[in-house]
């Protein structure tokens, strides 16, 4: 006992550290394990890749053509201005200039916004009732001119769709105004344009595919002599 009162401490306290010591490392050594488990289970996610907004679907008559009632037409995928409107300029803007004013009529569209927010400027929009018919689109370009397109409703079929893009794009066409054209070629086919149920390649296109249907339609018009029809978006 004697012998024990007289030892010095600094043994047991380098011990007492040293213990201290090992399980904080211990401790250390178990939460990087836990790190490395969790970025093994929980990766980095990748950033997802912005989705390109389907083309307007038109149809153009060329810069020769007789202009008649109608300079072409557009065949939205929805009754939403808003959504489709920017879809419609981007699409008209390099062919017919910048897009600054647009008219419809109210009948077929559920909200009108005043304005439309397009690729580097504001189209302004408006509704005129009765001076406009109904399945016509009016177009103002500042400083270029005015455009009128047959407007095909969303729910059309596409082979229906077909017949009256070409229709309103060929130069040799009946001069009729849009809601004629349209119940001219429900008159024709026997088959109502709105209200047709779609198969599956139709329903595949009015989602933004690309239905055969329009396969065998003439594309870039050739302006010494070839078709006179501008499709663009099909």
């Amino acid at each position: 006992m004697e012998g024990t009162e007289g030892m010095p401490h600094t043994g047991f306290h380098a011990g007492s550290f040293s213990a201290r010591d090992e399980t904080r490392a211990t401790a250390e050594a178990a939460r990087r394990r836990v790190r490395i488990m969790s970025a093994t289970l929980h990766p980095t996610l990748p950033r997802p890749e912005p989705v390109a907004a389907p083309a307007a679907r038109l149809a153009l008559k060329t810069d020769g053509a007789s202009r008649g009632l109608l300079d072409g037409a557009w065949w939205p995928r929805s009754r939403d201005l808003l959504s489709e409107l920017p879809l419609l300029t981007d699409a008209l803007d390099p062919v017919w200039g910048r897009i600054t004013r647009i008219a419809v009529n109210p009948k077929y569209w559920p909200v009108i916004p005043r304005r439309v927010p397009v690729d580097g400027h504001v189209v302004r929009v408006g509704w005129f009732t009765p001076e406009i018919d109904p399945h016509k689109l009016l177009l103002l370009s500042y400083g270029t001119g005015r455009w009128d397109l047959l407007i095909i409703p969303p729910e059309t079929g596409a082979e229906s769709a077909a017949r009256l893009m070409a229709a309103a794009s060929d130069h040799d066409g009946p001069p009729l105004t849009a809601s004629a054209l349209i119940a001219a070629d429900e008159a024709r086919h026997g088959v109502a344009t709105t209200g047709e149920p779609l198969d599956a390649d139709e329903a595949w296109e009015y989602e933004g595919g690309a239905s055969p249907v329009f396969a065998a339609v003439p594309r870039q018009p050739d302006r010494a002599g070839g078709p006179s029809r501008l499709i663009v978006g099909l």
